[in-house]
């Protein structure tokens, strides 16, 4: 179950005397081993502490059919509103500039409210809950109230773009948000006393099996003063890499030109389509070049098989790479592969679309030039619940496991209140 984020385990021993006939007294021990489900919920209280919001998770997967629904509770102190209400918006920024370049008026973000209503008198008392949500309102009582969002089927997902020297400035990309606030109506403007912000993310997983489709490409040279090819084919034996995954490539060069391959060069890129804008731009997140085997000479062929590891601590300070949206983790992953419903061609899709291929180039003097191909291949987390999302694969692990200094566990429920952060995506907030 997702919202079983750990197991403790009480551990009673009892001793248990027995007299039994032709034997010594003797102490027998049993051990009772009790493991109880804790629910982990993410909490984040107004500045004047009358307003509570908890979330049981603050990542929501992108299913391609469905979406998963923003559920969770508020808290309001007794006799706070006074006639007024607690209204909610999932709000989506989208930031395709820097903010220190913004002059005369330009900006270079969107800002967009792509889900709202009052959550505080519900409307819609007659939802089925959640089980975090029903135990959440047995422990409140009349003071919480459950609610829910749900994000709009075309909705991009979360992709931060590394920018060298952002600390002090606003992350590039797509980021989501959920905003609680108090009024009269939906419309009124927040004051921050009584606002709660908590950011969140919109993430997609690999489908449950990878395939056996084995992606390739055939490319070839021929040169205008001379005869015969140089043909070069890259397969690569999977479609769907994990985080952490070598990425493993077959590269076939056969020559039957006049011309000799000095040296060849492998690389993994990282393809971002930024549709707001219409702009696009890839970059080399693991390469190797390498003059083994060469030079090959005409008449000759070579195979050779590289295998390289596209990884974001392999990254840092360089601008223009996607991450996953922690800007600030040691153990940030790039961004994943987008995925989009059948039928749906990839640039039609919002946001900021990832893509990934290998690229293997050949070159072949200065007179000769150079002989490349692309294969492209996902890069994605596996689907939680898999073999892989359970600890089969060398992945690295998405979810992290409650800082200490931010758990407190209600022993009666069982449930583990986590002070909600901001991702650490930037320092307010």
């Amino acid at each position: 179950m997702s919202h079983v984020s750990f197991t403790r385990i009480w551990c009673a021993t009892f001793h248990l005397q027995y007299h039994l006939q032709g034997y010594h007294p003797e102490m027998v021990y049993i051990l009772f081993i009790v493991c109880v489900a804790a629910l982990k919920v993410f909490k984040k209280t107004t500045p004047n502490g009358k307003v509570t919001v908890y979330l049981e998770k603050r990542e929501f997967v992108d299913h391609l059919e469905s979406i998963d629904p923003i559920d969770g509770v508020v808290v309001v102190e007794s006799d706070y509103l006074k006639g007024r209400k607690v209204f909610g918006q999932v709000t989506l920024t989208y930031r395709f500039g820097r903010e220190e370049d913004e002059v005369m008026g330009v900006k270079f973000s969107k800002e967009f409210v792509v889900a709202n209503g009052q959550m505080v008198p519900s409307k819609d008392s007659d939802k089925d809950l959640t089980q975090a949500q029903s135990r959440l309102v047995k422990k409140f009582g009349a003071n919480a109230t459950p609610f829910s969002f749900k994000f709009p089927s075309n909705s991009p997902s979360s992709v931060m773009i590394q920018t060298v020297n952002s600390d002090d400035s606003k992350p590039l990309g797509v980021e989501y948000s959920l905003k609680t606030y108090v009024g009269e109506h939906i419309d009124d403007k927040s004051h921050k006393r009584s606002t709660v912000v908590m950011a969140i993310k919109k993430i997609q997983y690999a489908p449950p099996t990878r395939g056996n489709r084995l992606p390739s490409s055939l490319a070839s040279k021929g040169f205008t003063f001379s005869q015969g090819k140089i043909n070069l084919e890259v397969t690569l034996d999977k479609e769907i890499y994990y985080h952490g995954e070598k990425v493993t490539a077959t590269v076939v060069v056969s020559n039957s030109s006049r011309k000799s391959v000095k040296n060849m060069k492998v690389m993994v890129i990282q393809h971002c389509e930024v549709t707001m804008v219409n702009n696009q731009f890839s970059k080399a997140v693991s390469s190797m070049e390498t003059k083994e085997g060469c030079p090959i000479t005409p008449g000759a062929s070579l195979t050779k098989t590289f295998f390289l590891t596209p990884q974001a601590s392999s990254n840092k300070d360089r601008h223009g790479i996607a991450l996953d949206g922690h800007l600030k983790d040691d153990d940030v992953n790039l961004a994943s592969s987008t995925l989009v419903p059948e039928g749906q061609a990839p640039h039609e899709a919002m946001g900021i679309i990832i893509s990934y291929s290998m690229r293997v180039k050949l070159h072949c003097g200065t007179l000769g030039g150079e002989l490349q191909t692309d294969v492209p291949f996902k890069l994605m987390h596996p689907a939680p619940g898999t073999a892989q999302g359970t600890g089969g694969g060398n992945q690295t692990a998405v979810a992290k496991p409650a800082p200490a200094q931010y758990a407190n566990t209600d022993d009666d429920d069982n449930i583990v209140f986590e002070e909600f952060a901001r991702l650490r995506l930037t320092a307010d907030q």
